[in-house]
């Protein structure tokens, strides 16, 4: 299925702008034909045009926006209100004009006879696979306004986790870049003042003053590869986790990291057991929900036990004894899918484990710059012990020679 850009006026005389899918021209002129505008231009946009613009859109959409956007059409299914009419209703008071336009082209498409989902799914930059898997769920189950609400509450608990996160990394960044700052500025204009002094002395300077005289030296020819840098490494693990072969070793790297692990292995289990909750309250079935779950955790070491847990309950095995082969399951995890899945209250157990690790991130959320301190005094201790030992030991040694 194309995408179209298309110029058009409403009954009103307002000119509309917008993008819309369609097998090919003629259908999608029909389909902005039969939503009452009179269409002046359309066209088929360059397809790497078209990803940079729908990504633009995409940055321009606050999750707040399709969390809102997920209750209000839970609600308005469960009032009775057909789905296109409720979509239509959206698109018209939305208060992000590019929500507005994603929802008007994905009312579009569901007039044309796409699904729900199989829509969304056009617009993965701004809906999350979760999103676009639960709506599924709901549209096989025939309870799609109870999907989207699960949806809204998954995003608006996920949206408060990460935004505790945030402020949680303010401090470390903040230490971190103050820190290496301090460094540079240090090498670049105090130190080569103070070493030319000592090279003027055809002083025997010490290794630990020769290597500060180089480390400067590169600081001050290399200055333009510094602010570069943060980039290259995000490219460098971009570039990692495209490979399937180095993306485990990657995210278990980062798993393991200390005071990252704190963080990223806790919110990954939370991510786990909310999502399991959620499927499992809509009566899916266990294979197919790790199947799901699987596919959107975000973490490779998470995605292969998850996926190999699945592959041995479809062959037999209970979920809990599945779960223990992997070390990422903590005991407190299997032992309550144990309890579940005796007692038949798998969500309530799954629920209960979310709870707790969410809880466990905002414990570690408050106390992160106190875990944080301790390692930026010690590398500032050590970074400014080394260059005040490399700058006094040729003082001594002068000293001694005269004396």
């Amino acid at each position: 299925m194309a995408t179209f850009r298309y110029k058009a006026v409403d009954a009103d005389g307002v000119v509309v702008r917008g993008s819309i899918e369609g097998t090919d021209e003629e259908a999608a002129l029909n389909s902005i034909v039969d939503s009452g505008l009179y269409v002046i231009s359309l066209y088929r946009p360059n397809e790497l045009l078209n990803a940079v613009v729908k990504r633009i859109s995409a940055y321009g959409v606050r999750r707040r926006d399709v969390i809102e956007l997920a209750k209000s059409l839970s609600v308005m299914l469960r009032a009775g209100i057909p789905i296109i009419a409720a979509l239509e209703d959206l698109e018209t008071t939305a208060e992000n004009r590019y929500m507005g336009q994603t929802v008007g082209n994905i009312r579009r498409l569901v007039e044309m006879g796409s699904s729900f989902s199989d829509a969304l799914a056009q617009y993965r930059e701004i809906f999350p696979d979760i999103f676009i898997r639960l709506a599924r769920v709901g549209e096989e189950t025939g309870s799609l306004d109870r999907s989207l609400y699960d949806v809204s509450v998954h995003l608006q608990r996920m949206e408060e986790l990460y935004s505790s996160l945030k402020r949680a990394l303010i401090y470390p960044v903040f230490a971190l870049i103050t820190t290496f700052g301090s460094l540079i500025f240090w090498l670049a204009y105090v130190l080569p003042q103070v070493l030319l002094i000592f090279e003027g002395m055809r002083l025997d300077l010490p290794p630990i003053t020769r290597t500060l005289l180089v480390m400067s030296g590169l600081t001050r020819s290399y200055w333009f590869v510094i602010p570069i840098l943060p980039f290259v490494l995000v490219l460098l693990y971009k570039l990692l986790r495209m490979k399937p072969e180095t993306r485990y070793y990657t995210d278990a790297l980062l798993i393991r990291f200390p005071i990252l692990r704190q963080i990223l292995y806790n919110k990954l289990l939370a991510l786990f057991c909310e999502q399991q909750r959620i499927l499992a309250a809509a009566g899916v079935p266990i294979t197919r929900s790790l199947e799901i779950v699987s596919e959107v955790i975000g973490n490779e070491v998470f995605r292969q036990a998850i996926y190999e847990t699945m592959r041995d309950i479809s062959v037999g095995s209970r979920i809990s004894d599945a779960m223990r082969k992997h070390r990422v399951f903590p005991v407190m995890v299997t032992r309550m899918v144990d309890i579940g899945e005796t007692s038949g209250s798998l969500d309530e157990q799954y629920a209960y484990l979310a709870d707790h690790y969410i809880e466990v991130l905002d414990d570690v959320s408050q106390k992160i710059g106190k875990l944080v301190e301790p390692v930026v005094i010690v590398v500032v201790g050590v970074m400014f012990g080394v260059i005040i030992m490399g700058l006094l030991l040729p003082v001594y040694e002068l000293v001694t020679t005269v004396g």
